[in-house]
């Protein structure tokens, strides 16, 4: 029976206010900050604040220690305050470790084991607790740990078995997760107070220089029997002061301080530690400032409090949806606040008064959605940390790419900074930011080439700007880095002119808009029209023509589309910095096939149309060429929207997630990368994926009823809803949509979508529809779109004819004479 449109509306009125009554509340509930602890995750899975200095867990030996603590068995080593969260490399932080003793073995401080590697014990598996703001866990001894943060500092309480000597012992160790430590690390203990400080020269995990951290350590709880220093496996009571240097081979000498109790209470030792990057004694004022009464229990709360604010500006309403997928919702959320970090008046090297933020570990991961999701749901960090990228270059000449305690760490890809002062810029973010230097900042990044551009800014520019690419084993005499990579480089170098683009034409700079559009399509110049691509067994993909490496003279390289990816089976070859890496960074030719972010159209041209690009997407996908545990993969999820395919973006959502993301331990299909896979969750789940660098969102069904947004700038409220939503999600494709109750067919939306507050209704169905899928609906692209699905039409065929043409005044002016054109036509 059919009713009229008034009263359909009206049900659904009602049924939205019941949706509104199932909205999550306490959404700090639903965080299992151990998902990642297991398989390569690398998570930090401890207590912490929001970007938090202190980061307080368990340090084990197993692998994927990365982030101090897996789940997957291994040895306590130690109890350390500092740390990074889902990062590839060497361990990164875990500096000034404590380690509890229920005793001596007889009673004699010698009788313990001090050096890690003989003091490490099993922890009880099923005593893991973990939740914001708080860690807990129980060694095989019977010492029970629990923690909790402030920024600065964290709060350990120890409680030790009733065995024993009654003369409970803490070590602090002078040494790191990877054991970096340099020479000269030093600590003091006083003897009446307990007080323990110092200092310690550490490595980045993966970057370039030394940094060095100071601590201050106090105790409560229980009164002082004997303390002092250690080193080796000996210790003394009655030295107080130690500098140690690292050793000659290649491990640092064990060494630190111990404090031993005369009573062992019931309730416990609590152990205060702040750290900081100026000075012993400003580590001492962070302490007694953030926990001056080692109240636990108010530490505790403090952190919940904060952690649940941040998590506040997005609800879902949760009506017959699995629990698991709420959990794997706000998880995700969860994991992008953990990193960067809020270094804000701890930065050594300089004091702007500006925010400094540390830990971008690394923009190259954190450009593509996780940033962008800060500038939804946290803009006034987002702000902070653009302006610390900015003020960054302001005193050491360019923007990072990457940054790790105070240190320049390694590029991966191109100047990627760009894009995220681009993504936040094109979005209205402003309060104290100067746009007119961060502009300048990303010019540079463009213009001139440092002499180590392994960590800032790009190599190769002047091939960039005479060849319109950068070469394979490229001649380059003016600045030094890893000369590989060079497909991935070009053509995010050309993105990143792109978002340069975009900046000069919102500031008005109308020569620079002309010249960095011309150089975004530079990607076109290392297409090879012939290039196939076969499996190991010979079996043809059925697919030609792939981006490749070129020589300066303009002959290509041969690498294999397949090297580098997923299913790659050949041997001995390196796919990361290595100097006989490929020319491509962590992923295959196949998969950077579809990085053109900013001329979609053009792309889709050159793969043939429509139905070309879709099936070429598809193949990437089935044949499980991509891994969607790294961030190039993400946008490729999405991709079909400028194909007129959204329903296929949808169906590609729902077939990574749960699949590859889900609530477990071992529940990520590879290393969080700052929060990088948890933001690729949280947006895909919310229904609303960025194109970073574009103001544009594209849009696919939510996994909820609804999601709603209140913007932290102006309160304003956004919400997304379903109707006919399916929690068996078999109706997943979008039929029709409103906007503010007019009738929207567009399958993107804008950043105003968030900050004016506005209503998007999806109505959906089983079957793919019509909705979102003609030339008018999609996505912005520098090129037009085709007016059909083969040929492009006069507008984009012009475009890539000027490219043509520009490509052969480069060739001429760097004397390649006749050497063909690549692109349409050649």
């Amino acid at each position: 029976m059919a009713i009229s449109k008034s009263a359909a509306l009206a049900v659904f009125w009602v049924l939205s206010q019941f949706v509104r009554g199932q909205n999550v509340t306490d959404n700090l509930k639903y965080v299992n900050q151990l998902i990642g602890s297991a398989n390569g995750g690398n998570v930090f899975p401890g207590a912490t604040l929001p970007y938090g200095m202190a980061k307080a867990v368990a340090d084990v030996d197993s692998e994927s220690n990365q982030g101090g603590f897996t789940t997957e068995g291994g040895n306590v080593t130690g109890f350390s305050t500092m740390h990074d969260s889902g990062t590839g490399g060497s361990p990164s932080l875990g500096t000034f470790a404590f380690f509890p003793y229920a005793s001596c073995a007889g009673g004699d401080i010698n009788g313990c084991a001090f050096p890690k590697k003989a003091r490490k014990i099993h922890y009880k598996p099923e005593s893991v607790k973990a939740s914001p703001g708080y860690f807990h866990i129980e060694l095989q001894s019977g010492v029970a740990a629990e923690m909790t943060t402030a920024h600065h500092t964290s709060l350990f309480r120890f409680k030790f078995p009733s065995t024993g000597d009654s003369s409970p012992l803490l070590l602090l160790d002078l040494t790191d997760l990877s054991d970096s430590r340099q020479d000269n690390a030093t600590i003091q203990v006083d003897e009446t107070t307990g007080r323990m400080s110092g200092s310690s020269r550490f490595n980045p995990s993966f970057g370039t220089g030394t940094y060095v951290a100071y601590f201050c350590a106090d105790f409560k709880g229980a009164s002082i029997r004997e303390n002092g220093i250690f080193v080796n496996s000996r210790a003394s009571a009655n030295v107080k002061d130690l500098k140690i240097n690292r050793s000659i081979n290649g491990y640092p000498l064990p060494g630190g301080g111990f404090i031993r109790f005369s009573e062992n209470p019931s309730d416990g030792v609590l152990a205060r530690i702040a750290v900081s990057y100026i000075s012993s004694e400003q580590a001492c004022s962070n302490a007694e400032a953030e926990i001056p009464d080692f109240d636990f229990g108010a530490t505790h709360t403090a952190a919940e409090s904060a952690w649940r604010e941040k998590l506040s500006p997005i609800t879902v309403s949760s009506e017959g949806v699995d629990s698991s997928l709420v959990t794997n919702f706000y998880s995700g959320i969860y994991r992008t606040m953990v990193n960067p970090q809020n270094y804000t008046g701890e930065n050594p090297k300089w004091d702007s008064g500006e925010p400094y933020f540390d830990s971008f570990y690394c923009l190259w991961d954190s450009f593509r959605s996780q940033l962008p999701f800060l500038t939804i749901n946290d803009p006034k960090a987002l702000t902070q940390m653009v302006r610390s990228l900015i003020d960054t270059y302001q005193h050491e000449g360019w923007l990072p790419d990457c940054r790790m305690s105070l240190c320049k760490g390694y590029t991966q890809g191109g100047s990627n900074a760009d894009v995220v002062l681009t993504d936040a810029f094109i979005k209205g973010l402003t309060d104290g930011i100067d746009w007119d230097v961060g502009y300048e900042a990303v010019v540079k990044d463009a213009e001139v080439e440092p002499f180590f551009w392994s960590v800032e800014g790009r190599g190769g520019l002047d091939s960039w700007k005479s060849l319109g690419y950068v070469p394979t084993q490229d001649f380059d005499y003016k600045g030094f880095g890893t000369i590989t990579r060079s497909v991935s480089r070009t053509l995010e170098y050309a993105y990143n002119d792109f978002c340069i683009a975009q900046m000069a034409n919102k500031l008005g700079k109308t020569d620079d808009l002309e010249k960095y559009k011309e150089s975004s399509g530079n990607w076109e110049s290392l297409f090879s029209k012939n290039q196939t691509s076969f499996f190991r067994n010979g079996s043809d993909t059925g697919f030609v023509g792939f981006f490749q490496g070129r020589y300066q003279n303009g002959t290509w390289h041969n690498q294999d589309p397949l090297w580098c990816s997923t299913i790659d089976n050949y041997s001995g070859k390196s796919c990361s910095l290595q100097n006989t890496g490929q020319e491509t960074f962590e992923s295959s030719l196949w998969e950077y096939g579809f990085y053109v972010p900013g001329d979609q159209a053009a792309l889709i041209d050159l793969y043939g149309g429509r139905d070309g690009f879709v099936k070429r997407l598809d193949y990437l996908h089935d044949q499980n060429i991509t891994y969607i545990g790294n961030e190039p993969s993400f946008l490729t999820v999405f991709q079909y929207h400028y194909a007129g395919r959204p329903a296929l973006s949808a169906k590609r959502s729902h077939f990574y997630i749960p699949r590859y993301f889900s609530p477990q331990n071992d529940g990520l299909p590879g290393n969080d990368d700052s929060g990088a896979m948890g933001s690729f969750v949280a947006m895909s789940m919310m229904g609303l994926f960025p194109n970073p660098g574009q103001n544009v969102y594209l849009i696919t069904p939510p996994y909820f009823p609804s999601v709603s947004i209140k913007s932290p700038l102006n309160g304003k409220t956004a919400t997304i809803r379903n109707v006919n939503f399916d929690p068996t999600y078999e109706t997943i494709y979008i039929q029709s949509a409103t906007l503010d109750g007019e009738p929207y067919t567009k399958n993107w939306i804008d950043h105003s979508f968030f900050t004016d507050g506005k209503e998007l209704v999806l109505t959906l169905g089983r079957n793919e529809s019509s909705w979102g899928t003609q030339i008018e609906d999609l996505p912005p692209s520098l090129s037009e779109y085709s007016g059909g699905n083969g040929t492009t039409n006069g507008t984009s065929g012009k475009t890539l004819g000027r490219r043509e043409i520009t490509m052969q005044m480069l060739k001429a002016r760097a004397g390649l004479g006749s050497v063909d054109v690549v692109g349409l036509g050649a």
